[in-house]
């Protein structure tokens, strides 16, 4: 990790990481490519965010005698804000195979000026169950806000937000609504354009992930 600018911003520094990163965001990469990358990178950020989850020990025997093993204390949920979140679902998927996984599709209206919720589905029993909710850009902060504010409606536990770049306003946005939601991303960017993408960034993602306009 360095350090952030931001006190709820983790940056992750990996090499291999930020190797990947700069990969996505060359304007060559293809989808097949792209889509590969973006399930390799949700992995490896999965084991490091994870990396304080608690442990509970329970006995087992293995095969020579029997022991007291630590386990994972709590399953986790994994949530994609869709459409690029699920790029990185399968990824946090394979890192977390008993985690329960539930889908938010909710995106920003700009003449109602609003967010538009049109699908959400969460496996049954997330009350105190935490949280990695997945959308590989945080641009305006404006979807992102609300999946959290839907999420706390359900009781869930401690919900951490991961993605590969931020913008200081998507920041700031999650930071004044919801001060207790840390960031996990591999970037801070400089800024958005007059269209609300993410400079330098990597452009959008869900048309990069499935090869539409």
């Amino acid at each position: 990790m360095i350090e952030s600018p931001f006190p709820n911003v983790h940056v992750i520094e990996h090499p291999v990481l930020q190797h990947h990163l700069s990969t996505l965001r060359r304007k060559e990469t293809r989808p097949t490519e792209f889509r590969r990358l973006m399930a390799e990178m949700s992995k490896l950020m999965a084991f490091e965010v994870t990396r304080d989850h608690s442990l509970q020990r329970r006995p087992i025997e293995t095969p020579f005698e029997a022991m007291d093993a630590p386990f994972l204390e709590q399953p986790m949920l994994v949530v994609s804000i869709m459409r690029a979140g699920n790029g990185m679902l399968d990824g946090v998927l394979q890192v977390l195979p008993n985690a329960g996984a539930g889908h938010i599709g909710i995106y920003r209206d700009k003449f109602v000026k609003s967010t538009i919720e049109y699908y959400f589905r969460l496996p049954n029993e997330v009350e105190g169950k935490p949280v990695l909710l997945l959308d590989p850009l945080l641009a305006s902060g404006s979807t992102a806000v609300a999946a959290i504010s839907r999420l706390k409606q359900y009781g869930v536990g401690d919900i951490r937000f991961l993605c590969f770049l931020a913008a200081p306003e998507g920041i700031r946005a999650v930071s004044a609504e919801h001060p207790g939601t840390p960031i996990h991303c591999l970037s801070i960017e400089r800024q958005l354009n007059e269209k609300g993408y993410i400079l330098p960034g990597l452009g959008d993602a869900g048309d990069r992930l499935y090869n539409t306009v």
